[in-house]
């Protein structure tokens, strides 16, 4: 498989469109398996994305954020996500903005509400009703579990009207949010990985 120096790429400095190209190639050659797997959907699936392994990875994090932060909206105020999978991606996406001088807060949303102290499903600061937060997601099969993220969010008083995903399956997750009035957009698709992939491969 061919590979590409992640350590000496100029993540900080190359063009967008180039980090987000060499994000492509990150995801093939860490993040992308075949075989038979189970899906947290319940599905099962002959591939298999496992996207901490880009989303923590330092150059990989770095891409994240840049590329995520070029897709929000400038009224902004917020990402969020659902612990676990979309901690490192709000997290990415906050200190990146930092660093161009955006201020954008990072939300991570429990699965369950925490049993002591506050007992809050959301970590993070206490954002003005009304704030405009923008879900993210590593990968999106049916698009149940960043509603989850979407809906806890939305009882805490905030506007969230769109959610974007680093890769989108095409397994029914886009057409869930446009049932729901939701934006939906995706970095990559699972055909644009998978092309990759076997380029790679050659």
């Amino acid at each position: 498989m061919t590979k590409f120096d992640a350590k000496t790429f100029p993540w900080s400095t190359a063009e967008i469109e180039e980090v987000r190209d060499r994000l492509l190639d990150l995801f093939c050659l860490g993040a992308y398996r075949e075989g038979d797997f189970l899906l947290s959907s319940g599905q099962r699936s002959s591939y298999y994305i496992n996207g901490k392994q880009v989303t923590l990875h330092p150059q990989g994090a770095l891409a994240v954020g840049r590329v995520l932060l070029a897709l929000l909206e400038p009224d902004t105020v917020a990402v969020a996500g659902l612990t676990l999978g979309a901690d490192p991606i709000v997290t990415a996406t906050s200190v990146v903005g930092a660093y161009e001088g955006k201020s954008i807060s990072a939300l991570i949303v429990r699965k369950e509400a925490k049993g002591h102290g506050t007992q809050a499903y959301i970590e993070g600061l206490t954002l003005p009703e009304g704030s405009r937060v923008v879900v993210l997601e590593d990968v999106v099969t049916t698009g149940q579990s960043a509603m989850k993220a979407v809906e806890r969010l939305r009882d805490a008083g905030y506007q969230v009207d769109e959610v974007i995903s680093l890769v989108d399956r095409q397994q029914g997750g886009a057409e869930f949010y446009q049932q729901q009035g939701l934006k939906f957009r995706a970095v990559y698709t699972i055909e644009d990985l998978q092309k990759r992939w076997k380029q790679l491969q050659a």
